[in-house]
């Protein structure tokens, strides 16, 4: 089969193409023949060895997969050849098949296409649990999204106004911006543009927000923490601006505020069960029309280089995907 593979820390354009073994499942495993893999931003920073964790060189980038079960191991009991699937893996879905626990491997619903199924579980996953789980955002409070154009931006606008959250969204450009208000935000600011924390206080009245979500940090995330309101909760998703922010922790004391990180990863691997209660109930809400993942573009497999390029260059609106077969 074929893979991208990093065999070096670096930049996207060191990656190469390569013909590899199949492997074989395990136990509790499935081997999945990919249709498509969903680019993300912390793909961008595995091959540069700046993620949490570094896998042992050589790998294959990419996470968020769709595909067919081409066999499974011992002890699978829901999945069995054949079947449409998608789920997701810690590394390895830049390729024509890969090895997935079965406990992070799902029945596709028959009207998911694979684009779409390849960019749902980390986007939507993350911002559920974000939203959910860490802030227990409630009907009527204020959500503030940064980077909201973004795979897990743009899930966060959607899910907060289906949660019954005013949703203000803000991004760096106005095209950004009108794909966000598309997606149900009510109000947008642009924060190259506009003054970020005194902005979110105008829309707020001074009150400030309940609930910021951050997957930019950088210069963006302390002026955001600022214009949280009393007892509001900031939520830490990711740092694509590339710099991780000191925060002075007085303003966390004045505002009775609370930091909150937010890891979903982690929380799917410790937590299947409940993972799999907030999957079951996103599927739900896209069977019902009220998830729609917007699809900037599909590269093919020997293109993902250029996907990660465009993806470190600020210049994905929603999700890339990778066309595997």
């Amino acid at each position: 089969m074929k893979a991208i593979i990093c065999e070096k820390y670096g930049p996207p354009s060191d990656l190469v193409l390569k013909e590899i073994p199949s492997p074989e499942p395990k136990e509790k495993e499935v081997l999945v023949r990919l249709h498509a893999c969903g680019v993300n931003f912390p793909d961008t920073l595995i091959i540069q060895g700046k993620y949490q964790f570094k896998p042992d060189l050589p790998f294959t980038p990419g996470s968020d997969i769709a595909g067919v079960v081409k066999s499974v191991g011992e002890g699978v009991k829901h999945l069995k050849p054949g079947d449409e699937v998608f789920g997701f893996v810690a590394h390895g879905g830049f390729a024509q098949e890969v090895i997935a626990p079965s406990r992070n491997v799902f029945p596709k619903p028959p009207n998911m296409d694979a684009p779409i199924a390849a960019s749902f579980l980390m986007a939507y996953g993350t911002s559920y649990h974000a939203l959910k789980d860490r802030a227990k955002l409630q009907g009527g409070e204020t959500l503030v999204v940064l980077g909201a154009s973004g795979g897990v931006g743009l899930a966060a606008v959607e899910l907060g106004k289906l949660m019954g959250a005013r949703v203000i969204a803000c991004a760096s450009t106005d095209e950004k911006l009108a794909l966000c208000k598309e997606h149900g935000a009510d109000e947008t600011i642009n924060y190259s543009k506009e003054d970020l924390k005194n902005r979110i206080k105008e829309l707020t009245e001074g009150k400030g927000a309940d609930v910021v979500y951050d997957p930019v940090g950088g210069t963006y995330s302390e002026a955001a923490l600022r214009a949280v309101g009393r007892e509001g909760r900031f939520l830490v998703v990711g740092f694509a601006a590339g710099d991780i922010p000191k925060i002075p922790l007085n303003l966390a004391l004045l505002k009775e505020c609370q930091i909150v990180g937010v890891f979903w990863g982690s929380f799917a691997m410790k937590l299947p069960r409940d993972n799999m209660s907030n999957t079951l109930q996103l599927m739900q809400w896209y069977g019902e029309g009220s998830l729609k993942p917007h699809i900037h573009g599909i590269y093919k497999l020997e293109d993902a280089p250029k996907a990660l390029e465009e993806m470190m260059n600020r210049k994905v609106r929603g999700k890339i995907v990778i066309d595997c077969q």
